[in-house]
Order: structure tokens, then C-alpha cells, then sequence
């Protein structure tokens, strides 16, 4: 079975930067961090979907970089990948546990889509099957992404959630951030730069 792991980064995502803290630079900072958590996974292949040009060099290697329109539908996004799971994650999200992503591949076994959401609206990450449900047109900054999805299901089971997470899409988001949490060490630097 092929598993991918895709870091989804979009220019949009710029808007939590500290003052003082050029957007552009927050914005690699997280999108690297996050991509460094999906990298260091076991038995998934890490991507890198983007909107924002330049971002080849934040990752490793031999990194598949997959270029979309920054309003791209992620139903769109997802026709194109070759795999036989995959698991979105906002580059938002430089501290995310690595065990969530873990638990979207898991949860998988009971539903077509699984949604790790955010705590504040909206998705950190989702995961499913592909091709992707028919069905879904995920939106990871839906509001209520869950109610989404289960609203478009054909039935009620096929969508499932795990622990949620939070997203850093305003400055009072960076309190979220626990500075005991290992890894996040690029978006920690700017942020203590402050």
C-alpha cells in the first residue's frame, strides 16, 4: 500500500506572522516545519503541494512538488495524485503531533474520509482513500469541515474524526504554540525573534 503525506501550503496562510516577521519568511518557516514532521514519518512518502512559488528548497531531495492555483479545489488537487492513501495537512500547523497524522491513516479502516480538526473551524489535516470519494469536496478551511462532509456523505459512517489540533491563522494563534513541544524549530526562531 502507498501512503503519501502532503504538506497543502497556500499564500493565505502568511497572515499569522509576528510583527516585524516578514510574511513570506513565516510562511517557509511553518511550511518547512510541517513538512519536516510528514518527512520524518514511517511508511509514507512526503509531498509538497503548493501555491507559492520557491518552496522546491524547503524540502528534502527528491520530494515530489506539485504546483496548484492558490483557490484550487482540493478535490481537484487530489485527482492528479498516484497513491492508494493520502493525508492533506495544512502547512499551518508546524507543531502538529506526528501521531495525528498516524490516526488519519488509521481511521481510515472505518471511514472513507478522516478529519483531524482544528480547534478554532476548519480542518488541520484530512486523510482518505484515492481516487477520493466522489462524493467530498473537502474544503480544509471550511468552517465546521466535519458537518460538510457528512452533510455531502451518502451515508453517516463515512466520515470519521480524530483528536483535533490547532492552526496558527492569526497572531493571537502563536499563544497556542508550547514552547515544551519538540520539533516547530524554524517557526520558533522567528517567533522568539519577535
Amino acid at each position: 500500500m502507498t501512503r503519501i503525506a502532503a504538506v497543502l501550503v497556500r499564500q493565505n496562510m502568511a497572515q499569522a506572522a509576528p510583527p516585524g516577521v516578514d510574511p513570506r519568511e513565516f510562511l517557509e518557516a511553518m511550511a518547512e516545519d510541517t513538512y519536516e514532521i510528514v518527512a520524518g514519518l514511517e511508511l509514507v512518502t512526503p509531498v509538497l503541494i503548493t501555491s507559492v512559488p520557491g518552496l522546491d528548497d524547503i524540502v528534502w531531495p527528491g520530494t515530489e512538488v506539485i504546483t496548484i492555483a492558490e483557490g484550487e479545489p482540493l478535490k481537484t488537487t487530489l485527482r492528479g495524485i498516484q497513491a492508494d492513501q493520502i493525508a492533506v495537512i495544512s502547512a499551518d500547523a508546524p507543531d502538529l503531533p506526528p501521531l495525528l497524522i498516524g490516526k488519519l491513516f488509521r481511521e481510515l479502516g472505518r471511514a472513507e474520509i478522516t478529519v483531524c480538526p482544528s480547534e478554532d473551524g476548519g480542518a488541520v489535516a484530512l486523510a482518505c482513500g484515492l481516487p477520493a470519494p466522489a462524493w467530498a469536496d473537502p474544503d480544509l478551511d471550511a468552517y465546521d469541515v466535519v458537518k460538510d462532509l457528512r452533510d455531502q456523505a451518502p451515508g453517516p459512517r463515512r466520515v470519521a474524526t480524530t483528536p483535533g489540533w490547532h492552526r496558527l491563522r492569526t497572531r493571537d494563534d502563536l499563544e497556542r504554540l508550547d514552547p515544551g513541544l519538540e520539533g516547530w524549530d524554524n517557526t520558533r526562531a522567528l517567533v522568539r525573534a519577535r
